[in-house]
């Protein structure tokens, strides 16, 4: 009897189980494309400014355009999520970016490669604004964990993008290259549409739930968490497009640069991992937020000060800095509800903010290039910025963080 017991009860795990793992998987494919759009660009600039001739400051519009519609795009899908649901926003978001990267292949100079930049930055704006709330409702109280495995397809992405873009552009070209990556989205949208319902299951939109935006602007906590995520991902965005234009710049080749980034963003998916299951084990984030920032700035100030000497221990700092802050500014802000749409709608706020503040620092680091011959300045800065972040992390304790924004 205690083994028929047993027995029933192993297959009652192993159910809820199953689809906790294909929900995973699912989250992992999605999020693998949220950044090949933008890092293969930047192992390809020498080959990009051969054919069309641009600026550093032109080329940085192509990391800055799709993280300005990411911003936009965030306050869009909050809208649009309400009208036609999560399901159908996260759809088209898949399809725009595989459409955008498709763009690629009818080599339209550089009104193409702008039109293919705001498309998938688009998408990626709706999948990130309607993916938090959907994984919040699947998971849990194992959001945290299951945050990392999505952060972290997301920096795989861009780890697979700088690595793999500039070896096959040799044999195919740079438009077909960066075209191919439109059949990832496309398995994404199949797999998205063919999937079992209890896989990702998308919270019911409740009217009666929901953020006004000119009462979360009154509430000082509300622009802190978007400054924050804001500021970090201006650190993120900084290295995808111009990690690559600086090894370049030191005499690398252009499949040195991309290993270079695929290195730092190959450490950036461990760090993903890591650090939101130890945040998730602690009764307060800070400390690792702490850890994770201060990685950042001494990486930021190796690159800056040392970049030839240290630039592989700088990128590994940088990876393990970035990598982990990014999923934990998400998770911060998830902390402020226990209300998977309401979460969903902050998170989507926080990040419009946040992505409008990121999308000015890879074109301020492309002109700081064009005016001063370097990128070590930039790097600095960034270094001094991440110091602030120090400062501002202190404030975000988790015990205390449902009482310090109103949903009413």
């Amino acid at each position: 009897m205690a083994d028929k017991g047993w027995a029933v009860g192993m297959r009652n795990s192993n159910s809820r189980s199953i689809p906790l793992v294909r929900t995973i998987l699912l989250i992992i494919l999605i999020g693998l494309n949220l950044r090949p759009s933008m890092a293969a660009i930047g192992p390809l600039v020498e080959a990009i400014r051969h054919d069309v001739s641009l600026s550093f400051t032109q080329l940085s519009l192509l990391t800055t355009l799709p993280v300005l519609a990411m911003g936009l795009g965030c306050f869009a899908s909050a809208l649009l999520a309400k009208r036609i649901g999560f399901n159908s926003v996260i759809t088209l978001a898949l399809a725009s970016i595989a459409l955008s990267d498709a763009l690629h292949w009818f080599g339209f100079g550089y009104t193409g490669l702008w039109v293919a930049a705001l498309g998938a930055g688009i998408g990626i704006a709706f999948i990130q604004a309607a993916l938090p709330a959907v994984i919040k409702q699947a998971a849990g109280e194992k959001t945290p964990m299951v945050m990392g495995f999505y952060i972290a397809s997301i920096m795989g992405g861009a780890a697979l993008a700088s690595a793999i873009t500039p070896v096959v552009s040799d044999y195919i070209g740079w438009q077909s290259a960066l075209a191919l990556w439109g059949l990832l989205a496309l398995a994404g949208l199949v797999c998205w549409v063919m999937r079992r319902q209890q896989v990702l299951p998308a919270p019911s939109q409740n009217n009666r739930v929901s953020i006004a935006f000119s009462a979360m602007a009154r509430q000082p906590r509300f622009w802190s968490l978007a400054i924050f995520f804001g500021l970090g991902t201006a650190g993120y965005t900084c290295l995808l497009a111009w990690i690559p234009p600086t090894f370049i710049h030191l005499g690398w080749s252009e499949t040195q640069a991309g290993l270079a980034l695929s290195w730092l963003t190959a450490i950036e998916v461990m760090a993903g991992l890591t650090f939101p299951i130890l945040a998730q084990q602690m009764k307060d984030r800070r400390p690792v937020l702490l850890l994770v920032l201060l990685l950042s700035v001494a990486g930021f100030l190796l690159l800056g000060l040392m970049p030839k000497t240290m630039a592989w221990l700088a990128t590994a700092l940088l990876g393990l800095g970035i990598g982990g802050l990014f999923p934990l500014s998400l998770i911060i802000t998830m902390d402020h509800s226990d209300d998977p749409v309401l979460a969903g709608q902050l998170t989507a706020w926080v990040q419009g903010i946040g992505y409008l503040i990121a999308s000015l620092a890879p074109i301020a680091a492309g002109l700081i290039k064009d005016l001063l011959g370097g990128f070590e300045q930039a790097w600095l800065m960034l270094g001094v910025i991440f110091i602030g972040l120090i400062v501002m992390s202190l404030r975000f304790d988790q015990s205390k963080a449902p009482q310090q924004l109103r949903f009413s």
